[in-house]
């Protein structure tokens, strides 16, 4: 019973921190303040993607491996589950890496663009 209280409760704190940050970047004053808040963001959010891949890439191996120990049904249903999340993980890289240079584009120009830190939005001499 207090489990389910605290799953509830972690989905509410889940959105808590997200209404948060999105409330950081409505009451930004002007652009310099919005493109920090999308930055501190960009980061936060890049650091979530990481940890969610690499567990999602790790889980899909052990599901496949535990699957193989097990019967033809399980087998073929840890197969699957194995499949969905490395295809998970796939879609979480995606974003991890195409969504600070579409921000880029839409803030900086395009034209500033850096591997090495892809949440900078700034705009070329600026």
């Amino acid at each position: 019973m207090d489990v389910l209280k605290l799953i509830n409760r972690g989905k509410y704190f889940v959105l808590l921190i997200l209404l948060v940050n999105l409330t950081g970047v409505a009451f930004a004053q002007d652009l310099d303040n919005i493109i920090d808040a999308l930055e501190q963001l960009c980061e936060l959010a890049q650091v979530i993607l990481g940890i969610a891949i690499a567990s999602m890439i790790l889980l899909s191996g052990a599901t496949y491996a535990a699957g193989q120990l097990m019967g033809a049904e399980t087998r073929a249903r840890a197969t699957v589950w194995a499949t969905a999340m490395i295809t998970g993980a796939v879609i979480g890289a995606l974003i991890y890496f195409i969504v600070p240079l579409v921000l880029n584009i839409i803030f900086a120009g395009g034209g500033t663009f850096d591997l090495a830190n892809p949440c900078t939005f700034r705009p070329a001499g600026g």
